[in-house]
């Protein structure tokens, strides 16, 4: 074990290079194949090795900070970036004078003696969510998601996730030294079977998103929830993370909570009133929460008070409940828009709900490399899959109605080059 950790520590041994068999080391190392089997177990619980279906054992990608932002050339269209539509958010102008305001008449207020929580955001979310728990707040869904993880499993637990899924998730996971374990996805999102397959297979905990999943738009039926809820009262133990990273857009999509002992539910608002509030309404059981905040509390203490206030402003106004109706209609009107357009050029795209749509070809790289050609740049599915069959996702939230067509065309188009 240590004699591989160095050598890829080194730089001797890089990502993606082969171990020999489990024999071959044992008779260069002079040690028995079982013992050589538990060294390379034991590697691959801290995430210096994975093993690969036909492939063998081989070197782990690193950590590291997480991918690089695609690159977008010159003059493209950008399909690539999957969040809202800038023009669909409100203006932040009012909220943040309400918040200067706020802060003027109490100079002397002391944000170390503040509630975690906005008293605010606590009454609108009480008001508008039946799921009873603990309340907390997190800079964003994913955010919330990592300390879940970071709280509640040990390095080498298995975690089932959505496959096609986000990829940072993958990221986090492989550098908290969790496992992952694929669930296919279709449109009502996870299949019974692969839940039920990850949770038998030990995973102690899974995350399920129950809207506008990333990369597919798979959005919770009630007929799936109910099958799905079934199967996680069986393993109460499991840790379940429900991440509405979309929010406050689209219709309120059915839970998975009240299964499990353990549970986290998150609902951002970046997706709807802005990227940079990075603001997340979380809620759970006692235990997972509480954990969460002690960790919250020995890093950076807690969620801006400000950018909380700033929330609890926009929420509030007036005009934001018919800000985000529309902003709502525009994103399923563009989504929809095109998959119609593609379905009259004999290509079938899935995207029940969100912000992008996800289309399955035969090979990424030469349908990614056909579409710039044409002047697009979408992202190739590899970063978001497991174990799924290849596809594309194309974000639709910046679409206009001019250019529906002529995308459909390109994208007709690049899948015939592409073969």
């Amino acid at each position: 074990m240590r004699s591989i950790e160095r050598d890829v520590t080194s730089g001797r041994l890089a990502p993606g290079a082969r171990l020999p068999s489990v024999r071959a080391l044992a008779s260069s190392a002079g040690l028995s194949p079982s013992t050589v089997a538990s060294a390379l177990a034991e590697l691959r619980r801290r995430g210096v090795v994975v093993s690969r279906e036909r492939s063998g054992t081989v070197v782990a990608a690193p950590a590291g900070p997480g991918p690089a932002a695609p690159y977008v050339s010159e003059g493209a269209v950008d399909l690539l970036n999957g969040g809202p539509d800038l023009a669909r958010l409100p203006d932040l102008t009012g909220a943040l004078r309400i918040v200067a305001e706020a802060a003027g008449a109490a100079p002397d207020r002391d944000p170390y003696r503040a509630a975690a929580v906005h008293p605010e955001l606590e009454a609108w979310w009480r008001e508008r969510v039946p799921t009873p728990g603990t309340l907390a707040v997190t800079s964003g869904a994913f955010d919330a998601v990592e300390r879940a993880l970071a709280a509640t499993l040990r390095h080498g637990d298995r975690v089932g996730v959505e496959d096609p899924g986000y990829p940072p998730i993958l990221h986090v996971l492989r550098a908290l030294g969790l496992v992952a374990m694929p669930m296919a996805v279709d449109d009502e999102g996870p299949t019974p079977a692969a839940l039920r397959s990850a949770v038998d297979g030990g995973a102690r905990a899974v995350i399920v998103t129950p809207k506008a999943q990333n990369p597919t738009g798979a959005r919770l039926t009630e007929a799936r929830a109910a099958a799905l809820r079934a199967i996680l009262r069986r393993h109460p133990g499991t840790v379940l993370i429900e991440d509405d990273h979309l929010g406050l857009l689209g219709p309120t999509a059915p839970t998975l909570t009240g299964t499990t002992e353990r549970w986290l539910l998150t609902r951002s608002v970046s997706k709807a009133l802005g990227p940079d509030l990075r603001v997340a309404l979380v809620v759970g059981d006692d235990a997972t929460v509480g954990a969460m905040a002690s960790r919250l509390r020995a890093g950076p203490g807690w969620v801006s008070h400000l950018l909380q206030g700033a929330v609890a402003a926009l929420l509030s106004a007036p005009g934001t409940p018919a800000l985000l109706a529309a902003a709502e209609r525009a994103y399923d009107e563009r989504r929809q828009a095109l998959l119609d357009a593609l379905a009259d050029r004999g290509l079938v795209a899935r995207g029940a709900s969100g912000l992008c749509i996800w289309l399955p070809v035969r090979d990424e790289t030469s349908l990614c490399l056909a579409m710039a050609d044409r002047g697009y740049a979408v992202a190739p599915g590899a970063p978001f899959r497991l174990a799924s069959a290849p596809g594309v996702r194309i974000t639709t939230s910046r679409l206009r109605p001019e250019q529906v067509s002529p995308l459909a065309d390109a994208i007709a188009e690049a899948v015939v080059a592409a073969g």
